[in-house]
């Protein structure tokens, strides 16, 4: 699979505009990812972009990962990405995450989520607003974007980064897809 394949494939099965936003910004986080810890960026890309492909499908935390291992089996997709796939939503299937890419991919797909929130709440809406230090300073709050899994988002220990390199590296990978992501 290649990056347009993912595309095309998140076209297809991804309905809602947010999530095909949130998948992208996924995928530009683990593409930095990737270079830290010696996985092929394009992979690591597509593994972030295709990791929500079923949830417009499926909208249940025991199921949602699923019918995108089926989908990407039918496509002859490898079988690393099909583990990440499934590894990001390890606590619904009730599987084990094992490696560092498994904790990465959770914690890239979660913080998404609370960097857009941070960027909502600054005066001009834009990620380029946004400080590693504020994500990390609102990541404390528990009353800021609620829904957002704190403890998905401390995986990236398990993956070998601080929390504040790892804001870090999240926030510039956003920033750097901004128009993209309309923020």
């Amino acid at each position: 699979m290649n990056r347009e394949e993912a595309i095309q494939l998140v076209d297809q099965y991804v309905q809602s505009d947010w999530l095909k936003k949130h998948s992208l910004a996924t995928a530009a986080i683990m593409e930095r990812l990737a270079g830290r810890l010696g996985g092929d960026p394009d992979t690591w890309w597509i593994m972030g972009m295709i990791h929500d492909l079923d949830f417009d499908i499926t909208q249940d935390p025991a199921v949602h990962g699923r019918k995108s291992e089926e989908i990407l089996r039918e496509r002859g997709v490898s079988e690393e990405i099909i583990k990440a796939v499934l590894a990001h939503n390890a606590d619904g299937l009730g599987l084990e995450r094992t490696d560092p890419l498994d904790y990465a991919i959770t914690a890239a797909e979660s913080i998404t989520g609370l960097i857009v929130a941070t960027a909502l709440v600054m005066p001009d809406k834009k990620l380029a607003s946004v400080k590693p230090a504020s994500v990390v300073k609102r990541m404390k709050k528990k009353e800021f974007a609620r829904k957002v899994s704190r403890e998905s988002i401390m995986l990236c220990e398990q993956a070998g980064f601080t929390l504040e390199e790892f804001s870090a590296i999240a926030v510039d990978a956003m920033q750097n897809i901004a128009e993209e992501l309309g923020l």
